[in-house]
């Protein structure tokens, strides 16, 4: 099973349109998001351009908490928004994602997940905290660094940062 994980897309549409015409011809069946979508229309518009599963957690700048929940639970049966943390199993791989570094890393030192996804200082990034790996997929804004987003292959074990200027 291959998943997309994406951070921080700060309602930049072009940026996310073109990450998602990707993420769909690869065939991937689930996105994790890891906080700061922004507006419940650029949720509105991930759900619209992604037929997969989709997991989200809240950053920092999503401000209408609420009516993105509300467009999750009663508008789209493909988003799941998770809150402060996510946990889910998929492709036989524990998983977890938030937004902010220090609870990605607090996560991880649990020992209980196969990976950690987090965002919030936009930087690609991934290390090993104990056996867990834990990974920033960057940013989808193009806000202080290049925008990115990464791809994990749960039956290879392999994950791949894309550069979003170079596909």
């Amino acid at each position: 099973m291959k998943i997309a994980i994406v951070s921080d897309s700060h309602d930049n549409l072009p940026n996310i349109e073109k990450a998602l015409e990707f993420i769909s011809s690869q065939r991937i069946a689930a996105l994790i998001h890891c906080g700061d979508v922004c507006a419940p229309a650029t949720l509105k518009f991930i759900a619209e351009h992604f037929s997969g599963q989709i997991h989200l957690c809240f950053g920092n700048v999503d401000g209408d908490k609420y009516n993105m929940t509300r467009m999750a639970f009663e508008d789209f049966h493909n988003v799941k928004i998770h809150g402060e943390v996510g946990e889910i199993v998929l492709g036989g791989k524990k998983l977890a994602f938030v937004h902010y570094p220090y609870a990605a890393k607090g996560l991880a030192a649990e020992g209980k997940y196969d990976l950690v996804f987090y965002g919030h200082d936009h930087k690609p990034w991934e290390e090993m905290i104990g056996k867990t790996k834990i990974v920033n997929p960057g940013n989808l804004a193009n806000i202080f660094y290049t925008p990115t987003f990464a791809i994990f292959d749960t039956e290879a074990g392999k994950l791949e940062l894309k550069i979003l200027a170079k596909i």
